[in-house]
């Protein structure tokens, strides 16, 4: 498959097509978003080698739930143990043994397929243009903050910055 595949020093554009996992979903790349991070990988963040890529739609070409086949698709970035504690509480993202899509030990959305479990993905309605819901992940990201502190309606806040995130 065609796959935009970082080896540490430069990009390689082939790749195995990635064979899910039980419990994992096969879907076809429609589009995928580039942002901050993707460009901070390929500057030494994380030491990241594989496949970039977390902000994308595709559809679920290859899967266990039949439901899931054919439907258009988002998808959670971190993908927990599923056996210690953050993870029996709901809290993947915080799973000391995590894996995240295109960022740490999984293969991202820069190819034509990738892999995830399918109860990380979330089907897009067809009033959502793909070219919206690229946009899932990077808003899911932003509006996490309010489970991060507590703010009080009252409060004035400014949001600083100049990336996507906070011009959205």
């Amino acid at each position: 498959m065609k796959a935009a595949y970082f080896d540490g020093v430069k990009m390689i554009f082939e790749k195995n097509y990635p064979e899910p996992k039980s419990g994992e979903a096969l879907v076809r790349i429609r589009l995928a978003g580039i942002c901050g991070t993707d460009l901070e990988i390929l500057q030494g963040y994380m030491k990241y080698h594989g496949i970039l890529g977390h902000e994308f739609v595709g559809t679920v070409e290859k899967s266990d739930n039949p439901e899931l086949i054919g439907k258009r698709v988002v998808g959670e970035i971190n993908v927990g143990c599923g056996k210690c504690d953050f993870c029996e509480k709901g809290l993947q993202r915080h799973c000391p043994d995590r894996t995240v899509l295109g960022i740490l030990n999984r293969d991202g959305a820069f190819a034509e397929f990738l892999s995830l479990p399918e109860k990380n993905l979330h089907v897009i309605p067809d009033s959502i243009s793909d070219e919206q819901a690229v946009f899932v992940e990077p808003l899911a990201a932003a509006f996490e903050i309010k489970e991060q502190i507590s703010l009080d309606p009252n409060w004035s806040v400014a949001v600083v910055g100049d990336g996507r995130l906070a011009q959205i």
